[in-house]
């Protein structure tokens, strides 16, 4: 309860307190994100269209790293976890984020895209 709790009001500021503001108040699927299921669907999208940059380990060492800058994340790091919330992460995958290389992935949906929300906030996790 204390999780879910957490995910719907982390929207009131913290951590989510500068998101934009389409996505501020956006409903969390807590069971989602806590999902095995949902976790192994947000892989194969990540390895389909993010390992690229971002590796297959998700280490930040994707064949085209090389140059970025900034470099891509390392969701492997668990201060980058620690830093973000889900709506976070759910806009930046949708939006992109500005002054990087990170492209918006708008085509995927919305199941799509909290997949592999559940997918990131899970790597390296022990």
């Amino acid at each position: 309860m204390t999780l879910a709790t957490s995910l719907v009001f982390s929207g009131c500021g913290g951590r989510d307190a500068d998101v934009p503001a389409r996505y501020r108040n956006l409903a969390v699927p807590a069971e989602r994100l806590a999902s095995n299921a949902a976790r192994a669907h947000g892989r194969a999208l990540f390895l389909e269209h993010c390992a690229i940059c971002h590796g297959v380990n998700a280490d930040g060492h994707g064949i085209r790293a090389e140059g970025l800058s900034p470099s891509p994340v390392d969701f492997t790091n668990p201060g980058w976890r620690e830093s973000v919330g889900p709506r976070r992460v759910f806009s930046w995958i949708r939006e992109g984020v500005p002054g990087t290389a990170m492209p918006s992935w708008d085509i995927l949906d919305d199941r799509q895209t909290w997949d592999l929300v559940a997918y990131l906030l899970s790597v390296g996790k022990s």
